[in-house]
């Protein structure tokens, strides 16, 4: 049963968005199979040579090798979204990047702190500052520490590349399942802005304003870019009466670049965005416990479920910014690069335990606020040659210091019988983590002949890891633990390792245009340490590093006279020590999550990625992954006695088959103008969230349609368009959860079908 407020849309709202929707479909049906009919006779007009050439598609130049070269030609399963692309979906945040890479999921949570992103269906499952993520981010050169400092909203886009498998040979950080490559616009020669407006019909607005050009004549030049967004959310507290699961956030980005010679270039990145988050703990969508019904009564639980009746008004307040300077200086034969970057991270967390308006004699009231400040220092140097010749390589030099300062408070109001009162229990964690690491990396291609090529690269990881932490609790040690609240504790403890990571095989090309790779990879991620409030003694052991062996053959090929690019990668990757958070119980029955070394898992499959462009007006695009990550050897808790076989079962946070689909159709109108129509339909089987296999955390399989209509001035340089967001109108959850006897479902933006409407102005 649907929200009230939801229930009293117009019929006309809904009747239109099924008819834009069906049309946009229909539409680019009638319009490829007019097009397929009609492309013979186009090919014989007297234009016939240019229009081949309009027809071909664009060359595709990444940055995946550390050097500019075509995507094509790179030995690495990548993945590339465009920011124009983003821009056009109004899609502002890296967890957008799902619907379009789907090698790629996301772990949603109440809090940026609970975010993280999976490639190949391996990624972080632990808030722990203790650990470091499996999945890479790095914008503009710089590896971001923590998982949750990428989640927030991204500016003035120019790419973004999708590594998928262990990678360690080319970027600063090792990453044991993959990276996310952002790129940033670079600042422009000549003057030029632009303003980005967007609205939805159920109160989403956004603003961006950029502004690029030279400041000093051949020497100096810059961009920036600003966003002010605000939405109430989609969730109704029925405490507050107020719209939750909602933001507000501003921010800016912008990029100085100085050239004093010729042979020297410097950049200086400045960025800060902060958000306020109304995400609630979560919303009820399962409950099997009679009396927390009727304490949680108006709202019913239900697999649609958008209500929440919290007292303590869950919310977040974060704040990412950074400061990275960069350098190139051009020698006779080489380039020198370097990186030196700052960054800091913090994040204040309110969150309603109970989810429910007060405590009753039967559940505490539970709340939590949480606070983190982490501050990380990076500098990486590198080298390459710069022609081409029999070796072409690239070497580095990485270090990087992460601090993470936590603390945790939890304040339980619970009913005491013996005493028929009220009584308030209270916890206060704090607890830190220092990591250092140290790195030399480098990868190098043997050209033998033109067409045969060897990959080879190596890295020499040496990380050091430690914390400290201590938790002051009005419960009694004699109890050990009362509605979530442990008594006192204090311990810390050190490691260090040193871990060896690589890549090597050969590259052929069978054709100019048809090229394909078999390459052997070896993935590290550091050791780790399970830092969190209710840390007990059984957390304080190191876990080991977590290792990977990945073998990965691909095809890379152009055909149709480069209308049809197609892509794929067939991959097997072994993971031993896999560091994941378990849901068991402790010796007194109480549920905790455990991070532990789970075992050996492992993920394989076939990704393809396709584009054709049947004419200069008509683009198909098709990726597809069928990716199997399973649990090979699970390893139980030690003492664990509730532990439940879950061999064979499938990873968190992976479905087996994602699709994603897209037909982009132009028509040339007078004046200029062009009318752009898009359609994007995505789809995936069913995902179980928790490593427990949980029945009740699954997500059937669904699939989300999505379309827009635009009018573009090309001569004027504007445009406009009408966004239908989930035409089919189809609820689904990015997070199922445990909590006692309920199921919690994270309410996604999309999770019912809405209209946008955008305008985009450049200068």
């Amino acid at each position: 049963m649907r929200n009230q407020r939801y229930r009293s849309a117009s019929i006309f709202r809904q009747f239109a968005g099924k008819t834009l929707g069906l049309s946009v479909l229909a539409g680019s049906v009638f319009i490829s199979m007019y097009s397929f009919a009609d492309e013979q006779s186009l090919a014989s007009q007297a234009v016939g040579n240019e229009q081949k050439d309009v027809a071909q598609l664009d060359t595709i130049v990444v940055t995946a090798t550390r050097r500019e070269e075509s995507l094509q030609k790179v030995p690495v399963a990548v993945s590339i979204v465009s920011g124009r692309d983003l821009d056009k979906k109004q899609k502002s945040s890296l967890e957008t990047i799902v619907s379009e890479v789907p090698t790629v999921n996301f772990r949603a949570g109440a809090s940026n702190k609970d975010t993280s992103l999976f490639v190949r269906g391996v990624g972080t499952i632990s808030t722990s500052p203790g650990v470091e993520p499996s999945v890479s981010t790095v914008v503009d050169g710089v590896v971001y520490s923590r998982p949750g400092q990428a989640t927030l909203d991204l500016l003035d886009v120019d790419r973004i590349e999708v590594l998928r498998g262990p990678q360690g040979t080319l970027f600063g950080k090792n990453a044991s399942a993959g990276v996310i490559n952002i790129v940033t616009k670079k600042p422009t020669n000549d003057p030029s802005g632009y303003v980005d407006v967007y609205a939805t019909n159920d109160g989403e607005q956004r603003v961006k304003l950029g502004a690029s050009g030279t400041l000093i004549p051949n020497t100096l030049k810059a961009n920036v870019t600003a966003l002010l967004g605000n939405y109430d959310g989609n969730v109704k507290n029925l405490s507050t009466n107020k719209d939750v699961n909602g933001y507000k956030n501003h921010g800016f980005r912008t990029k100085f670049e100085y050239t004093p010679t010729d042979n020297l270039s410097i950049g200086l990145i400045a960025d800060y965005m902060h958000k306020d988050g109304t995400a609630p703990t979560g919303v009820v969508v399962r409950n099997t416990n009679a009396n927390y019904a009727a304490a949680l009564s108006p709202v019913v639980a239900h697999r649609e479920n958008r209500e929440t009746i919290e007292n303590t008004s869950a919310s977040t307040e974060d704040t990412n910014q950074g400061l990275a300077l960069t350098a190139d200086w051009t020698l006779e034969n080489h380039q020198i690069s370097s990186i030196t970057a700052y960054r800091q991270w913090k994040n204040t967390q309110i969150q309603d335990g109970d989810q429910l308006s007060a405590a009753t004699v039967n559940f505490a009231g539970i709340a939590d606020l949480g606070t983190v400040n982490s501050k990380q220092f990076s500098q990486e140097i590198r080298i390459k040659p710069l022609a081409p010749g029999f070796l072409n390589y690239v070497a580095g030099l990485y270090f990087s210091k992460n601090t993470n300062d936590e603390t945790y408070q939890r304040q339980s109001t619970w009913y005491n019988s013996s005493t028929s009162a009220y009584v308030t229990d209270s916890g206060r964690a704090v607890y830190n983590t220092d990591s250092t690491n140290y790195a030399i990396f480098g990868e190098g291609t043997f050209n033998f002949t033109d067409r045969l090529r060897l990959v080879t690269g190596l890295r020499l990881t040496r990380d050091e890891l430690s914390y400290d932490h201590e938790r002051n609790s009005t419960v009694p040690s004699s109890v050990g633990i009362r509605n979530a609240i442990r008594s006192n504790y204090a311990s810390s403890g050190s490691s260090s390792e040193t871990g060896v990571s690589g890549r090597i095989g050969p590259q052929f090309d069978i054709t100019p245009n048809i090229n394909t790779y078999f390459t052997y990879s070896r993935g590290y991620k550091g050791p780790a340490y399970n830092v969190y409030f209710n840390m007990q003694s059984i957390d304080t052991p190191v876990l080991d590093p977590e290792t990977a062996n990945s073998y990965e053959l691909g095809l890379k090929s152009q055909w149709l006279d480069n209308r049809l690019r197609l892509n794929l990668a067939a991959f097997y990757t072994k993971y031993d020590n896999y560091q994941a958070n378990f849901r068991t119980l402790d010796p007194n029955g109480f549920p905790i999550t455990r991070l532990v070394n789970a075992g050996d898992v492992s993920t394989k499959g076939i990704e393809l990625d396709a584009t054709y462009k049947q004419n200069p007006n008509l683009i198909y695009s098709l990726n597809l992954a069928n990716i199997r990550a399973r649990i090979d050897q699970f390893n139980c808790p030690a003492g664990d006695t509730s532990c439940p076989d879950v061999n064979g079962k499938r990873l968190p946070f992976s479905p087996d088959w994602k699709v994603n689909a897209q037909v982009d159709k132009y028509f040339p109108i007078a004046n200029n103008r062009q009318i752009e129509l898009s359609t994007q339909y995505s789809w995936q089987s069913d995902v179980q969230f928790s490593l427990d296999q949980n029945a009740n955390t699954i997500q059937p399989s669904y699939g989300i349609w999505n379309a827009s209509i635009a009018l573009n001035d090309t001569a004027k340089d504007w445009r406009v368009a009408l966004l239908v967001r989930n035409i089919l109108d189809k609820s689904y959850a990015t997070l199922l959860s445990t909590n006692g006897d309920r199921i919690n479902r994270q309410v996604p933006r999309d999770d019912e079908r809405y209209f946008g409407l955008s305008f985009r102005k450049n200068f």
